[in-house]
């Protein structure tokens, strides 16, 4: 949801690039997770896990380079990256415990 509250306020003729891009790939980590949530197998969950973890190090790349051009604002821009950085730690933790289980 943060990813829709930062992009709100970028320029009008990033509707269909950035702003686009950046909330598809929000909208994927989640999908990811809880397509991987009714996979039949841990290891069905961990491949799934592994698409999240990499969305959210496209959205960190995002992130940056919009800061970079000053599109938005800063304090949704710090809000947007804490809950990125935290997804992507929980992701990490979760992939190592289902790789453990899966073995």
């Amino acid at each position: 949801m943060s990813v829709y509250d930062y992009t709100a306020d970028f320029p009008r003729e990033e509707l269909y690039g950035l702003t686009s891009q950046m909330r598809r790939a929000a909208v994927s980590v989640g999908s990811n997770i809880y397509e991987g949530c009714s996979r039949q197998t841990d290891k069905g969950l961990v491949a799934s896990l592994y698409v999240a973890h990499g969305e959210t190090g496209e959205l960190l790349f995002q992130l940056r380079f919009s800061a970079c051009r000053k599109y938005g604002r800063s304090e949704f821009w710090r809000a947007t990256r804490r809950e990125l950085l935290g997804m992507r730690r929980m992701l990490e933790r979760m992939i190592r415990y289902y790789e453990r289980g899966a073995e």
